[in-house]
């Protein structure tokens, strides 16, 4: 179940010439490559480019009418090898993952295919992930566009110029028998717009005709000495071939006046808050017409020499806006004008910083620090002076609290990671890795458990130095999504083969969910076009795990702390895994909510847990807190001057799923937790008996206030 449907969506994908398009960029792209006769599509789902495999997976319909082979693959090196169709065979076919992590897992099937070289159209779509939206480490995926010779397309954001470059794409990549990469970053993944449609387009050699008839060039095989002729090929045929498709068809773009003592110089993806600060500096218009020249690198590798250098004649300063580290575009702009006869100044990271986002503060102070320096009279009066720069926002950094990510409320991790504290505070500090996913939340408070994550499904792997055995066994963490994407073989295969003495637990939410709810192999859910309900206990059997324990139910925190134990303890000297199972509490809230409200306003009677802490038992110790951290428990200051601790207290934001009385009840015998079910469209009988404990619950708390005035009359 994935976390939106783009059903309704999908049926604007039918949309042919002559209509408006209007939508998401994520749908504009998936209209676009049907519109330029893909052949076949696939990938794996990553922030900020999930939503991209939710749409395929909801236009399976059309796709199949079209003859477009559609695959939710496995991980994103299996989606990139998927674009071996295009090697030998004039398809055109496109992947999407995220962006520079799925760039680093498919990097061997990248290439590889780069080496090769392609006869169809091979187009890589990634969500560029950097910046303070980003949920991953700090990289480009530029480095990877140059170490192989992809083409790196970084369109403008806005719903045409990303529909455009989709096109654009596939013919640079059949023009250089090279494939593309087409960046969209965080917003143009979001970013709503319209465009003119065309009609969708059935490609014109499916992969179903390819089987009737295959191909192959051992030319293309990437085995010596086919591999050295690939790198000559690369150099002395290719790139030259893409640049000068590059000029004729004018990927790049220029804006503004073609004359003038400056010049800027920026990626496409940056377009729109360079636009922005020129207008805040009175330097552009609302429709984006620029006083300063600007070369807009649509195609932002490989370079032009000959556009650079001609754009630069005649000027004294040029200015690149080149977002992220290292400054790749201006090590390569700053080689050509050394090797030309140009005299002109090259500012880039001197006024911009190094790394980190170049959100519209920074655009706007890096480009009046330059146009200051070279042309200070295009600046407003008030910003000439030379230590007066563009008002700025103040640093929030020391004043507002950090917000590190966390669970859900009602989440099924939280238990595990209870249990498992509450297990170490008997047995002591273990040494606990994490990996990527959901449970990654647990190296925070109020957990602070495990910390190294060396990459999706490779929890157990990088736990493998402690997995010799020693005084206490070490613990890995990995997710149900990282397990089928690289862990079974990379992780838990390792551990088998190397008779690994410790424990990894794998945490079974039913989904890959912090991707976005996709259904993976081991989903419960049924699935007309996917395999699912393979159990991942039948998997670590067959590949040699004996010591396995399952728990369906993850918030029965005493038994999970016990299997905790049980698996420190043992004797059994091998792998150990522990199979925690509950669904994710945000897909169950998904599906549940709505058939819930459906029935009620049926008028069918309902019953919908809460649960609640009685005041007067409480004692304030807060261990609820302390071992679930659910966003639902807060404090909670009372009236009675006796009672100087605030109590636990929770809000409507309970689901209902019983964690915090559990983990109270597991580490304290806390007895202050309830459950009361709330009930819709009760019975008259439920109705004549509720208004009765009503009024006697009324008569009891006037009697008790009473006694409680005569009592202060007496005191005085």
């Amino acid at each position: 179940m994935a976390e939106r449907s783009f059903k309704k969506e999908v049926e604007h994908l039918r949309a042919g010439s002559g209509e408006t398009f209007t939508g998401e960029g994520i749908l504009a792209i998936t209209k676009a490559l049907l519109e330029n006769g893909v052949g076949y599509v696939g990938g794996y789902q990553g922030a900020p480019i999930s939503h991209l495999m939710d749409v395929l997976a909801d236009a399976e319909e059309l796709l199949g009418e079209l003859d477009v082979r559609f695959e939710a693959n496995a991980s994103e090196a299996a989606a990139a090898a998927m674009l071996a169709a295009s090697v030998h065979y004039p398809i055109r076919g496109a992947v999407t993952f995220k962006g520079s992590v799925g760039v680093n897992v498919a990097s061997d099937a990248l290439a590889n295919l780069s080496s090769s070289g392609v006869n169809g159209g091979a187009v890589v779509i990634v969500g560029e992930d950097y910046g303070e939206g980003s949920s991953i480490m700090q990289e480009r995926s530029h480095a990877f566009a140059m170490k192989s010779q992809f083409w790196l397309m970084d369109p403008r954001p806005n719903l045409p110029s990303i529909v455009q470059s989709v096109g654009q794409s596939f013919e640079l990549s059949e023009a250089s028998n090279t494939p593309v990469m087409l960046m969209v970053r965080i917003r143009s993944c979001h970013v709503t717009g319209s465009f003119e449609c065309s009609d969708n387009k059935r490609p014109a050699l499916t992969v179903k005709d390819a089987l009737a008839n295959p191909q192959r060039d051992w030319n293309r095989v990437v085995l010596p000495p086919m591999s050295f002729a690939h790198e000559q090929d690369k150099v002395n045929t290719r790139w030259p071939k893409a640049q000068q498709h590059i000029i004729d068809q004018q990927l790049n773009e220029f804006f503004g006046p073609k004359t003038g003592d400056l010049g800027l110089i920026c990626q496409g993806g940056m377009y729109n808050g360079v636009i922005r600060a020129l207008q805040r500096l009175g330097l552009a218009d609302i429709y984006g017409n620029t006083d300063i020249p600007l070369y807009c690198l649509n195609v932002t590798y490989p370079l032009v020499d000959q556009e650079f250098l001609q754009f630069s004649k005649g000027k004294k300063g040029l200015l690149l806006i080149e977002e992220g580290q290292p400054e790749f575009i201006e090590q390569g702009f700053s080689t050509m004008l050394l090797r030309s006869d140009l005299k002109v100044k090259l500012h880039g990271k001197d006024v911009f910083p190094m790394a980190g986002e170049y959100t519209g503060q920074v655009l706007l102070d890096g480009i009046t620090a330059f146009v200051k320096q070279h042309a200070p009279d295009l600046l407003p009066g008030q910003m000439r002076a030379p230590n007066q720069m563009a008002p700025s926002l103040p640093d929030l950094s020391q004043t507002v609290p950090s917000r590190p990510p966390g669970f859900c409320t009602g989440c099924p991790e939280r238990p595990i990671f209870a249990a498992l504290k509450l297990a170490q505070q008997e047995l002591g500090e273990h040494q606990i890795s994490a990996d990527i996913g959901c449970h990654l939340f647990a190296s925070l408070p109020p957990f602070d458990i495990g910390g190294a994550t060396m990459g999706y499904g490779l929890g157990p792997a990088s736990n493998a130095a402690f997995d010799g055995g020693g005084e206490r066994r070490a613990i890995s963490i990995i997710g149900d999504g990282g397990f089928w994407h690289n862990g079974l073989s990379s992780s838990i295969g390792n551990m088998v083969f190397n008779k690994a003495d410790s424990v990894a637990v794998v945490v079974d939410n039913y989904y890959s969910a912090a991707t976005g709810g996709q259904d993976i192999l081991s989903s419960r859910a049924d699935n007309p076009t996917k395999s699912t309900k393979n159990p991942i206990t039948k998997a670590l059997r067959g590949v040699g795990v004996e010591w396995i324990r399952q728990i369906d139910h993850t918030y029965d925190v005493a038994k999970m702390r016990a299997i905790f134990h049980e698996a420190l303890t043992t004797d059994y000297d091998g792998p150990k895994a522990i199979v925690a199972s509950s669904e994710c509490m945000l897909n169950r809230q998904r599906r549940e909510k709505p058939q819930r409200n459906q029935m009620i306003r049926r008028g069918a009677r309902m019953e919908v847990p809460r649960f609640g802490v009685d005041e007067d038992i409480c004692t304030g110790d807060h261990a609820c807190i302390r071992l679930s951290g659910c966003p639902s428990l807060s404090v909670k200051h009372l009236s009675d001057p006796l009672r100087d601790d605030p109590v636990a207290s929770i809000d409507q934001s309970c689901v209902g799923c019983g964690n915090c009385g559990e983990v109270a009840d597991a580490a304290v015998l806390c007895p202050s937790f309830y459950r009361a079910d709330v009930v819709h469209n009760p019975t008259r009988i439920e109705a004549w008996w509720a208004g009765l404990t009503a009024r006697l619950i009324s008569w009891l708390q006037d009697r008790r206030m009473a006694g409680q005035i005569q009592f202060s009359e007496i005191a005085r």
